[in-house]
């Protein structure tokens, strides 16, 4: 949990100072960003189910 609250406040930081100095966010559309973390996570975890299936 502290990990998420990190993450969080360290986004909201840089956030507010790309917002200050008038960049554009460093981010992708919200929807494509949380289904590419979602998919990273989905195939770490089918590769790590493959290997316990197969090879051990």
């Amino acid at each position: 949990m502290n990990e998420i609250l990190l993450a969080l406040v360290a986004g909201i930081a840089v956030g507010i100072i790309f917002s200050l100095l008038k960049l554009p966010l460093p981010a992708p559309p919200v929807l494509s960003a949380v289904m590419g973390v979602v998919g990273i996570y989905l195939g770490g975890e089918a590769y790590k189910w493959m290997v316990q299936q197969w090879f051990s």
